[in-house]
């Protein structure tokens, strides 16, 4: 990869590295240099530009320019450098009733994955209560064991889960529910044993599961666990939706043919984490998950995040292709 500033450095490139120096990583991200930066950017072009709240706390950044093209006419911007079209026609009703293309992640081989669906986000605290006393001693029905069964069994599903995507190469990651185990709290000295301790999990539930019986097993391994032990959501995500990746689908069809054309080998999956699209697919708005980024490790929020100049420079050259393509698709009935 080229060095900041090195001579005869694209444009382009040169743009993103000033993008990437704004901090932007929690716990004290500067959205506001980010925005500014767009803004900026969206002056020089002679670009209008409108923040707009996605959901609480998400904001993205739409700028709009007048175009040969009267169905092109906006770009999304995030913070996760996704660019997303959004139709005019729909823009003075629902700046989101036309996007399309939303986060994807890297792919290490040589094809790019394109996500039409994504688990949903459960962050459980478990709280169990029980006998206090002193550490010498062994005292009965404490916190702490009943804790411990519902760490068992969350586990034990865990485990489950990992192995029925072990034995089937057809799985990806996104077609299995996944959980781990990220807090635990409780007492306050080493002689003293606590009344209440929790424990809290990180669930990403696959799009076809039964919410509402996958809620009572959740209750049944605290029932289980014995009496004073609780849990509740501080995240629960319930509006899983898929985006149609079927031949007879404009969308896809549009999608999909412009990654045709530039002979882009596509693999079809459900993100496993959260992004924004689950907000516009819950509206009804179909989204695709997909940035361009093939031959490129898959390191999210890792140490040593990186992307290939070449891959980075490719990637503008499939949106500037798939960009016309989507926003060229006819209005269906349904999209009004």
């Amino acid at each position: 990869m080229a060095s900041p500033g090195a001579q005869g450095e694209h444009p382009s490139v040169t743009l993103f590295r000033r993008y990437l120096r704004i901090r932007t990583v929690q716990p004290e991200p500067d959205y506001g240099a980010a925005v500014a930066f767009l803004e900026e950017r969206a002056r020089q072009l002679g670009l209008g530009c409108q923040k707009v709240e996605v959901a609480p706390g998400r904001v993205v950044t739409v700028l709009t320019w007048p175009g040969t093209n009267p169905k092109l006419s906006s770009l999304l911007l995030n913070s996760h450098t996704d660019v997303v079209p959004v139709a005019k026609e729909y823009w003075s009703h629902d700046p989101f009733e036309a996007v399309k293309d939303a986060e994807g992640l890297a792919n290490p081989t040589d094809a790019f994955t394109v996500f039409y669906s994504e688990r949903s986000p459960w962050w459980v605290r478990v709280t169990s209560t029980g006998k206090p006393g002193h550490g010498s001693r062994f005292i009965e029905d404490t916190a702490a064991e009943k804790l411990h069964r519902v760490v068992g069994a969350v586990l034990a599903f865990r485990e489950e889960e990992k192995q029925r995507l072990q034995a089937n190469a057809r799985l990806k990651l996104g077609a299995v529910t996944s959980v781990n185990l990220t807090k635990l709290e409780g007492g306050m000295a080493y002689n003293v044993v606590p009344a209440t301790m929790s424990a809290s999990f990180d669930f990403r539930v696959a799009p076809d599961v039964d919410l509402q019986a996958f809620e009572e097993r959740l209750h049944g391994w605290c029932q289980a666990a014995g009496p004073g032990v609780t849990f509740e959501f501080v995240q629960k995500w319930t509006e899983p939706r898929i985006t149609s990746t079927d031949d007879s689908d404009p969308w896809w069809a549009a999608f999909s043919g412009v990654c045709k054309d530039m002979s882009l080998t596509l693999e079809q999956e459900i993100f496993p984490a959260a992004t924004d699209s689950r907000y516009l697919r819950a509206v009804g708005v179909p989204a695709l998950g997909f940035s361009p980024m093939n031959r490129t490790p898959v390191l999210l929020h890792d140490h040593d995040e990186r992307l290939h100049e070449a891959v980075f420079l490719r990637g503008i050259d499939i949106y500037t292709r798939l960009l016309p393509a989507l926003a060229s698709v006819p209005a269906l009935p349904s999209d009004g």
